[in-house]
């Protein structure tokens, strides 16, 4: 169905400049309803929106209007978010290295709170939100040492990791907020990795915590109020078309099953990828068609300042192109930029290519738009969405 789209729009596309971004709106509506139906099915849940994973203007918007939280891991995403509506008490403020005009900012909005890693940042939180006259509710985000089958770059939730206060000190760390008169503990964070479609990693993760709370009511601290386990489900970067909503319903009743809520308990969750990742394309033209002995390159006008994700990960897109039907041929599809790791596709099969001819990049709306670059003096690329082409 999706395929079948792209070949609607390829007059409407042909007009454009490229490289450029295109958002299936409609297929991100069926993505929220989805999860919504799914979550709703658990009592008191709540689900934040990573922003890193796209901060489009208009997607946030949708996204918002959607009725969900926000995630955010910076100060600009904090403001992204308060511009496109959200509730300023519905964001979670996260991320490992807050700076303190950042914290200012967060407190100044009134955010829901600040998923703390480490004591260094409490005290900086603490001595900021006092300065101010106001009161920082803080999450702590506890590192479980959970693997995830997942690539080493996006795993999170490991002990390796620069993520997350280790668990041998959570019970310490949630005492030493007895010390600040402006702090409030109000739960517990955990975030394991990205892109997992394993629902086994999930559960290890409800088990962990469910080890972890059964040690802090050992320890006699039973105001926990929030458990937030983060995100991380992935997406099918292989069939796009035949899987363009993931599974939800398989994710959100592992944790219905497996994690053992405490009474009065609110469960959040925090998506981003499984929410946009497969309504967002990205749109590119073929400059060139290059032969050597041994090769053949498509040489685009879309590089990894448009997507950096095969550079970054050496990550899989299906590639289509559009404006062919001839028989399969091999290509590397590279980019033009000055780097021999700009390269979106080996030994790829797509129709005959030629010089003009439209490649859409498919399952970019993650981690696409929002990790581009000006690198070579380019410029950012530009967007649309089905409503430009209603």
């Amino acid at each position: 169905m999706v395929k079948r789209l792209f070949q609607e729009l390829r007059n409407d596309f042909e007009k454009i400049h490229t490289p450029f971004y295109y958002y299936d709106t409609v297929l991100l509506a069926e993505t929220l309803e989805s999860i919504k139906k799914e979550a709703d099915k658990i009592a008191d849940c709540h689900i934040h929106y990573a922003v890193k994973a796209c901060a489009n203007p208009r997607i946030l918007k949708q996204i918002q209007q959607a009725g969900f939280g926000a995630d955010c891991v910076s100060g600009g995403e904090i403001k992204a978010c308060i511009e496109s509506g959200f509730p300023a008490n519905e964001i979670v403020f996260a991320g490992v290295g807050k700076a303190d005009w950042e914290i200012e900012l967060a407190l100044n909005a009134g955010i829901q709170y600040f998923n703390v890693e480490s004591i260094p940042e409490l005290e900086v939180i603490a001595e900021i939100a006092e300065r101010m006259g106001k009161f920082a509710d803080v999450s702590f985000r506890i590192n479980p040492n959970v693997g995830a089958h997942t690539h080493a770059n996006i795993t999170t939730g490991l002990a390796e990791n620069k993520f997350g206060i280790a668990m041998k000190d959570m019970v310490g760390t949630i005492r030493t907020c007895s010390q600040f008169k402006s702090i409030r503990f109000v739960g517990l964070h955990f975030h394991i990795g990205s892109q997992i479609l394993k629902m086994d990693d999930f559960k290890a993760l409800c088990l962990r915590v469910n080890e972890l709370q059964d040690m802090l009511e050992a320890e006699g601290i039973t105001e926990v109020k929030n458990i937030n386990v983060g995100g991380g489900l992935g997406i099918d970067y292989q069939n796009p078309d035949e899987n363009a909503v993931p599974d939800f319903k398989a994710y959100f009743q592992t944790y219905a099953k497996h994690l053992k809520l405490r009474l009065g308990q609110r469960l959040h969750f925090e998506l981003g990828r499984a929410v946009v990742g497969q309504c967002g394309s990205l749109v590119t033209r073929c400059l060139y068609v290059k032969k050597t002995d041994s090769k053949q390159f498509v040489i685009a006008d879309a590089g990894m300042t448009e997507l950096l994700r095969p550079a970054l990960y050496d990550a899989y897109h299906c590639i289509q192109n559009i404006c062919s039907t001839a028989p399969e041929q091999t290509y590397d599809v590279v980019g033009p930029i000055c780097e021999s790791s700009d390269t979106f596709a080996k030994g790829r099969l797509l129709p005959e290519t030629k010089r003009g001819d439209l490649l859409v990049i498919r399952s970019a709306g993650a981690y696409g738009e929002t990790m581009s670059s000006q690198y070579n003096c380019r410029e950012l690329p530009k967007s649309y969405t089905t409503e430009d082409f209603a």
